[in-house]
């Protein structure tokens, strides 16, 4: 059983920052990627941001590109994302992915494609 738990949401204004984090355990854990997705009231989840183990290589909406930051620690099995300037528009829920094997970029930025989710956070912008 794996188990992705997220901390670090909360309330802030506009332009300030948060930094989420996403700590992932269970006996058997393996994970080709971490991914960040997010829901805002009344519409669908959408892809934030995602990461590869193996190379590092991160992948981000163009609606964060440049402000939000995804790192993670494969040792600790941690995976946290930092948010700048941070926008109303930015409120959601964020929710934390780990996809287990790889099947090529696209899929990354595909719900369907990560197998664990966490229960998510709540980041609230205001204006």
């Amino acid at each position: 059983q794996v188990q992705l738990v997220e901390s670090g949401g909360g309330l802030v204004q506009a332009g300030g920052s948060l930094r989420l984090s996403c700590a992932a355990s269970g006996r058997t854990f393996h994970s080709y990627a971490m991914g960040w997705f997010r829901q805002a009231p009344g519409k669908e989840r959408e892809f934030v941001t995602a990461i590869t183990w193996s190379g590092s290589s991160t992948y981000y909406s163009d609606s964060v590109k440049g402000r939000f930051t995804i790192s993670g620690d494969n040792a600790k099995n941690t995976v946290d994302l930092q948010m700048d300037s941070l926008k109303p528009e930015d409120t959601a829920v964020y929710y934390c992915a780990s996809k287990t094997y790889s099947s090529g970029t696209y899929y990354l930025y595909l719900q369907t494609a990560y197998d664990y989710w966490g229960q998510g956070t709540q980041v609230t912008v205001s204006s």
